[in-house]
């Protein structure tokens, strides 16, 4: 061949190779970029507001219990409590003391210290997502996602406060799947024999830690590890394959031993007694019944709420910007992408089910109207609904220029819909968490000056915000926690007010 022959063959294809769909699907790489980082100020603005916000919370609940215990006895203290007498919660207790050595500073700042650590992770997680897949982006796209996934799943609830910024559940229901999420991140950036023992000493142990933090995430994870076991033979490359199987029987292992500690210790057995909750009242056909009828609910208020389109408006940018990855280990995946979403799917039925079961003894009937415990199976429909939107960004990104181009617009104006629908409640919370936060702490100065003096027994007036537990709640007619709140204060005794000090 001559030198002019190939030099008209490469010319040729660099020709075809600029004419494909693929190099053609949108705005260019600078645009690109620009367009993704203004779209990400959305998000990350939003995220920063509710994280502010969070300086507004103080104790209530729960936590008029707990800060006792983890100021009087330490982390001993509160791990027995939870083991013996609570609910065995191991893990649950261990973050409790994390913000709750801190006394009310912790409840102040958990919001943005949890806050900034699911958004950490989830934007780690998506960045080893797409690098395991071969695929690449504009800067910061994967911050993108993972801000809009963190936003929606958050935000888009009709009680903020107790699902994101009342720390005694937000450990349990908010936090836990996300902690879970970052149990998968070493293995998919494991490249070295160290890398992959490493992942696998993670599953194990996240997973233990993952059954003694909370029942609920437990379910979702094993039906997860469970569906990933079945489609791993059809939907993972063969050099990964092996590796992804004995990491999910890891895992599943992990928080299967988790479970039982939780499950036999004396604290759930306990627990299981005051509900009424054994074995076969909670798997028997009644309750199994009336549960499928409240998950039918809590489906009908997830499905009816609109600012979840925001993951799947992200998705389709994502699917849109993303680049390359046509050898890499992700191809058998993307070729066949639609039955894993549909098995993504189907286990986020049948876990958001089984949480709902296994809520029902506790909650009863009102678990169709407490969203604080759904979070368990939310953070996995948020990540299926961006799965969706990528599935359509990838169709439509090898369409003419102009369906591209309008469709990331289009993609864009629906995530910044979805951050002011998500903005309009939170700014409606503020104030009302606000007013709370003066008067909570005008009747904690009043009573710990009292207490000073000797004074054994001192009123106190519920302040409550968004249907949180107070002493003295419903007129007086609810005393719990009143004898946590006097143990708070060094006291005997407090008794209903209805007027401030």
């Amino acid at each position: 061949m001559t030198a002019d022959t190939a030099k008209t063959t490469d010319t040729q294809q660099e020709n075809e190779k600029s004419h494909r769909p693929e190099n053609h699907p949108g705005p260019s790489r600078r645009w690109a970029t620009i367009w993704t980082t203004a779209l990400t100020l959305l998000p990350l603005a939003l995220l920063g507001a509710a994280f502010w916000i969070g300086r507004l919370v103080r104790p209530g609940g729960d936590d008029w219990c707990f800060l006792p215990v983890v100021r009087d006895e330490g982390a001993s203290g509160m791990i027995a409590k939870f083991f013996l007498h609570d609910n065995g919660r191991v893990a649950n207790a261990l973050l409790v003391v994390a913000y709750g050595a801190y006394g009310v500073a912790g409840q102040r700042w958990f919001a943005l210290v949890s806050g900034v650590l699911m958004l950490g992770i989830l934007w780690l997680l998506t960045a080893s997502v797409l690098k395991r897949a071969g695929l690449t982006g504009p800067r910061g796209l994967a911050l993108l996602v993972a801000a809009m996934m963190a936003a929606v799943f958050l935000l888009a609830t009709s009680n903020t406060y107790k699902t994101f910024y009342w720390p005694a559940s937000s450990v349990s229901h908010t936090l836990a799947p996300v902690l879970a999420c970052a149990a998968v991140i070493p293995l998919l950036r494991a490249r070295t024999g160290w890398g992959r023992a490493f992942a696998l000493g993670t599953a194990y142990v996240g997973g233990v830690f993952i059954g003694t933090l909370s029942e609920e995430t437990s379910v979702v994870v094993l039906v997860v590890l469970a569906a990933l076991l079945v489609i791993s033979c059809w939907a993972l490359p063969g050099s990964g394959r092996t590796l992804a199987r004995i990491w999910c029987v890891v895992a599943f292992a992990g928080v299967a031993v988790g479970a039982i500690i939780l499950y036999v210790s004396p604290g759930a057995r306990a627990r299981r007694e005051r509900f009424g909750a054994d074995t076969t009242s909670v798997f028997g056909p009644e309750t199994l019944t009336v549960a499928l009828r409240a998950f039918g609910e809590i489906l009908e208020t997830i499905f009816t709420t609109w600012q979840y389109l925001g993951a799947v408006a992200v998705g389709v940018l994502l699917g849109l910007m993303v680049r390359g990855g046509e050898q890499g280990p992700g191809g058998p995946l993307r070729r066949r992408p639609l039955p894993v979403v549909l098995v993504g799917f189907l286990a986020f039925l049948v876990s958001g089910y089984l949480c709902t079961v296994v809520a029902y003894p506790a909650f009863g009937q009102s678990v169709v109207r407490a969203p604080r415990i759904w979070g368990d199976f939310l953070l996995l429909y948020v990540m299926l609904l961006v799965a969706v939107g990528a599935l359509l960004g990838r169709v439509l990104r090898n369409r003419r220029w102009g369906i591209s181009a309008l469709t990331s617009v289009a993609a864009g104006a629906a995530c910044a819909a979805a951050c002011v629908g998500l903005a309009v409640p939170l700014s409606q919370l503020e104030p009302k968490m606000d007013v709370r936060a003066q008067r909570w702490d005008r009747q904690d100065r009043w009573l710990k000056a009292q207490a000073a003096r000797g004074t054994q027994v001192l009123p106190y007036t519920p302040v409550s915000v968004s249907g949180m537990v107070e002493p003295f709640g419903n007129q007086g007619r609810k005393v719990w926690p009143a004898q946590c709140v006097a143990k708070y204060y060094h006291l005997k005794k407090v008794t209903y007010s209805t007027r401030l000090p």
